[in-house]
């Protein structure tokens, strides 16, 4: 299974913020401490914006901070909202399966009660369960942004 980088993009965006609680942060500088592409992040911003996990100030001393406590962002439901479908195989879709077996292979349900297990783990946990490693995530975060020159 793999998370598309929409997601995975959501999670590191909503990481950084919940590290940096203290500041509005620009989403340049998310997008250099990553090295990821801005134009992609804005879209990924604005998914998050919508859902209120991030509040955005324009103007001048303006920049994006968590819309939420880090302790209220699950990050199941965070993936759920970043992965709507999380269609593992073709016959999750039924308006577009053309799976010839669908019927009868039986793995649909083993697949249907993984998919379940992975979101329940990930819903056992917030944001704030990772604010410990803070520290260590803005030194590295630090050191990008130092060899990207932002």
């Amino acid at each position: 299974m793999q998370l598309t980088l929409f997601s995975d993009y959501s999670l590191r965006t909503l990481l950084y913020l919940a590290s940096h609680r203290e500041r509005r942060v620009a989403v340049s500088e998310i997008s250099g401490a990553y090295g990821i592409s801005q134009h992609h992040l804005v879209k990924v911003v604005q998914k998050l914006i919508e859902a209120e996990l991030v509040v955005s100030v324009r103007g001048r001393g303006g920049g994006l901070m968590l819309g939420r406590t880090p302790a209220d962002i699950n990050v199941g439901a965070v993936v759920r909202l970043t992965e709507p479908h999380l269609d593992l195989v073709e016959c999750f879709n039924s308006a577009t399966n053309t799976c010839p077996i669908d019927k009868a292979c039986g793995l649909k349900g083993a697949l249907v009660k993984a998919r379940e297990a992975f979101l329940g783990e990930l819903d056992k946990h917030s944001l704030a369960d990772f604010a410990p490693r803070a520290p260590a995530l803005i030194k590295l975060w630090q050191r990008q942004l130092k060899a990207v020159g932002s």
